[in-house]
């Protein structure tokens, strides 16, 4: 066991305008070089456009999103007799399951292609809400390698 002391977990405060950790989170996660003015207005509109489109509270869309994006494992390279595995760990932590989504949910509006960051972050988001999108594909994905490397899986 390690005699350094555990580092303090670091709480997220809440958004300002919408009073959730999740957006902050978004913000945090979308600005690049600390330009956290322009990372904000972005997801801001973002929120607008998922309330013009689907005529709910965008927050409770958000989360329903992001909820449905959190993967409960994860797989991880370790090296085993000399050969490297998948080994699937699983994620306790709502914070750390959330982080995971959100940057998953970033990369797949990064990757889409043609429009502003606004509309393809607030599609991806949509998308994510309805079970579709490229992060719920990464999900999948992640809980295909994980089924398949079970053997390996320590409890």
């Amino acid at each position: 066991m390690s005699r350094r002391r555990a580092s303090k977990q670091k709480v997220l405060t809440p958004d300002p305008v919408y009073r959730t950790s999740l957006v902050f989170l978004i913000v945090n996660n979308l600005m690049k070089k600390g330009k956290k003015a322009l990372a904000s207005r972005m997801v801001y509109q973002v929120m607008n456009e998922i309330r013009e489109k689907t005529q709910q509270d965008p927050v409770v869309v958000l989360e329903k999103a992001v909820t449905h994006v959190e993967p409960e494992v994860l797989v991880k390279a370790r090296r085993i007799g000399g050969a490297t595995h998948q080994v699937p760990v699983k994620i306790q932590e709502k914070e750390k399951r959330q982080a995971i989504a959100v940057r998953w949910i970033l990369a797949g509006c990064r990757s889409r292609a043609g429009k502003s960051m606004v509309a393809n972050l607030a599609a991806e988001l949509l998308d994510a809400w309805k079970y579709k999108g490229n992060a719920v594909r990464k999900k999948e994905e992640v809980n295909r390698m994980a089924a398949a490397n079970r053997v390996y899986q320590r409890d």
